[in-house]
């Protein structure tokens, strides 16, 4: 076995304000959305350099409130631009946990947090 990559499926309850965060705030494009019928839960991709979530609003799918981590380079570069977007939800700060490394945690609408850390 080759490990390739892990796609995490995040929950989601209101696609307007999902968009709002991950393609306005996060920069990440829209990769694509699929609903099995119109009035069906939404289910998208998206992605940035590399990065590849998909959120959910189907209720099986995942737990509200999950946490995942993103090893990434340049979490100082993202810091300030995500602060530079002065978005109302989220002023992240930049940490130094104990064990080493640097960090910025966002939280998206659905409580699902996100840190992205570099060694």
């Amino acid at each position: 076995m080759r490990h390739i990559g892990t796609v995490p499926i995040l929950r989601s309850f209101d696609a307007a304000k999902a968009r709002e965060f991950y393609l306005g705030f996060l920069g990440m494009s829209l990769d694509w959305e699929h609903r099995f019928a119109p009035e069906a839960p939404l289910y998208m991709q998206v992605s940035r350099n590399g990065l590849v979530l998909h959120l959910s609003e189907h209720h099986g799918d995942a737990t509200p409130g999950s946490h995942i981590r993103v090893e990434i380079e340049g979490v100082e570069a993202l810091h300030r631009e995500l602060l530079e977007k002065r978005y109302a939800s989220n002023r992240p700060g930049l940490e130094r946990p104990e064990w080493g490394g640097l960090e910025v945690t966002v939280t998206d609408p659905a409580s699902n947090c996100i840190t992205f850390f570099s060694r």
